[in-house]
């Protein structure tokens, strides 16, 4: 019994390091620098698309964005144009805390999302009231958006419901040209 003990516990601390996720502060050191404000604000166009976890693409979309200072805070309004026609509209307000971290909230999002920058990535946790087929589900999404040039960031984010992968979502941001 003793060994089918320690097999499980060995299982168990296997599984959870297969789970676990860099610190964003391992990006400390890598260019350009994300300055998440300075990136989004004026007109920002993205594509993207969501995948199940078994890797069959559900929806494609397009999001034109336009951000904003407003009274100490970064205002960033998504106007996303889903493949099946619909459209959906985003307002997030974002403040940045003395630590260099972000919080922040939009009314499909529950409670405050957070985010940690450093190098040219940020780390952005939220929970989104997802609609799907008339109902709506709680779904955490675990982003990592990583800038690559001074126009353009990649998204990838990991999108969970009760602790179990349900998807991903893949969006490539880019600015216009100056």
């Amino acid at each position: 019994m003793k060994h089918v003990a320690k097999w499980s516990a060995a299982c168990a601390v296997a599984l959870c390091a297969g789970c676990s996720t860099p610190d964003v502060a391992h990006y400390a050191d890598q260019q350009p620098p994300l300055d998440v404000a300075a990136f989004f604000v004026g007109r920002t166009e993205a594509w993207g698309m969501f995948q199940k976890r078994s890797g069959e693409i559900v929806k494609r979309f397009h999001v034109n964005l336009e951000g904003r200072e407003r009274g100490g805070r970064f205002v960033l309004d998504e106007d996303f144009r889903y493949s099946d026609g619909t459209t959906q509209r985003r307002t997030w307000t974002l403040t940045r805390a003395a630590d260099g971290s972000w919080q922040g909230s939009a009314p499909d999002v529950l409670g405050t999302a957070s985010g940690h920058a450093a190098g040219n990535v940020l780390r952005w946790r939220y929970t989104l009231q997802l609609p799907v087929d008339g109902k709506t589900y709680d779904v955490h999404f675990d982003d990592w958006m990583v800038l690559v040039d001074d126009r353009t960031m990649i998204n990838r984010a990991r999108v969970t419901k009760f602790g179990f992968e349900v998807g991903q979502v893949t969006v490539f941001f880019r600015r216009p040209a100056p």
